[in-house]
Protein backbone atom coordinates (compact mmCIF):
# COMPACT_ATOMS: atom_id res chain seq x y z
CA UNK A 1 0.00 0.00 0.00
CA UNK A 2 2.87 2.37 0.73
CA UNK A 3 4.00 2.21 -2.90
CA UNK A 4 0.50 3.19 -4.05
CA UNK A 5 0.66 6.30 -1.88
CA UNK A 6 4.03 7.28 -3.26
CA UNK A 7 2.87 6.70 -6.84
CA UNK A 8 -0.32 8.74 -6.32
CA UNK A 9 1.62 11.56 -4.67
CA UNK A 10 4.28 11.55 -7.41
CA UNK A 11 1.71 11.68 -10.19
CA UNK A 12 -0.21 14.51 -8.50
CA UNK A 13 2.98 16.53 -7.96
CA UNK A 14 3.89 15.99 -11.64
CA UNK A 15 0.44 17.25 -12.67
CA UNK A 16 0.82 20.30 -10.41
CA UNK A 17 4.26 21.09 -11.85
CA UNK A 18 2.98 20.72 -15.41
CA UNK A 19 0.29 23.34 -14.75
CA UNK A 20 2.37 25.85 -12.78
CA UNK A 21 3.83 28.99 -14.28
CA UNK A 22 7.08 28.50 -12.38
CA UNK A 23 7.35 24.87 -11.26
CA UNK A 24 9.23 24.32 -8.03
CA UNK A 25 11.42 21.33 -7.32
CA UNK A 26 10.57 21.49 -3.64
CA UNK A 27 6.90 20.51 -3.64
CA UNK A 28 6.16 18.38 -0.57
CA UNK A 29 2.94 16.87 0.76
CA UNK A 30 2.73 19.63 3.37
CA UNK A 31 3.16 22.42 0.78
CA UNK A 32 0.04 24.64 0.78
CA UNK A 33 -1.49 24.95 -2.69
CA UNK A 34 -1.67 28.71 -2.09
CA UNK A 35 2.15 28.79 -2.16
CA UNK A 36 2.26 27.20 -5.61
CA UNK A 37 0.95 30.28 -7.43
CA UNK A 38 -1.85 28.34 -9.16
CA UNK A 39 -4.67 30.39 -10.67
CA UNK A 40 -8.25 29.18 -10.21
CA UNK A 41 -8.54 28.35 -13.92
CA UNK A 42 -5.31 26.34 -13.69
CA UNK A 43 -6.72 24.53 -10.65
CA UNK A 44 -9.72 23.45 -12.72
CA UNK A 45 -7.35 22.06 -15.36
CA UNK A 46 -5.37 20.30 -12.61
CA UNK A 47 -8.56 18.71 -11.22
CA UNK A 48 -9.52 17.47 -14.70
CA UNK A 49 -5.99 16.16 -15.25
CA UNK A 50 -6.05 14.28 -11.92
CA UNK A 51 -9.47 12.83 -12.78
CA UNK A 52 -8.19 11.59 -16.15
CA UNK A 53 -4.98 10.21 -14.68
CA UNK A 54 -6.72 8.18 -11.96
CA UNK A 55 -10.06 7.55 -13.78
CA UNK A 56 -12.04 9.14 -10.94
CA UNK A 57 -14.42 12.04 -10.45
CA UNK A 58 -13.51 14.69 -7.90
CA UNK A 59 -16.47 16.62 -6.57
CA UNK A 60 -14.99 20.10 -6.64
CA UNK A 61 -16.65 23.32 -5.60
CA UNK A 62 -14.19 26.14 -5.07
CA UNK A 63 -16.24 27.50 -2.19
CA UNK A 64 -16.88 24.22 -0.37
CA UNK A 65 -13.90 21.95 -0.98
CA UNK A 66 -11.21 24.34 0.20
CA UNK A 67 -9.96 22.07 2.98
CA UNK A 68 -9.59 19.16 0.54
CA UNK A 69 -7.31 21.35 -1.56
CA UNK A 70 -5.42 23.10 1.24
CA UNK A 71 -2.12 21.25 0.78
CA UNK A 72 -0.60 18.86 -1.74
CA UNK A 73 -1.07 16.09 0.83
CA UNK A 74 -4.78 16.85 1.27
CA UNK A 75 -5.25 16.53 -2.50
CA UNK A 76 -3.39 13.19 -2.41
CA UNK A 77 -5.59 12.03 0.49
CA UNK A 78 -8.75 13.10 -1.34
CA UNK A 79 -7.73 11.20 -4.48
CA UNK A 80 -6.84 8.10 -2.46
CA UNK A 81 -10.16 8.18 -0.60
CA UNK A 82 -12.08 8.47 -3.88
CA UNK A 83 -10.03 5.61 -5.34
CA UNK A 84 -10.70 3.38 -2.33
CA UNK A 85 -14.44 4.22 -2.42
CA UNK A 86 -14.44 3.28 -6.09
CA UNK A 87 -12.75 -0.05 -5.32
CA UNK A 88 -15.13 -0.82 -2.46
CA UNK A 89 -18.19 -0.20 -4.63
CA UNK A 90 -16.93 -2.82 -7.05
CA UNK A 91 -16.16 -0.43 -9.89
CA UNK A 92 -13.44 -1.56 -12.23
CA UNK A 93 -10.09 -0.23 -11.06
Amino acid sequence: MENDMDEVATKIIDILKKNMKEPSDSIALETPLTELDIESLDLAVIVFDIEDTFSIEIPYNANEEVEDFATVGSVVDKVKSIMSEKKSTGAAA
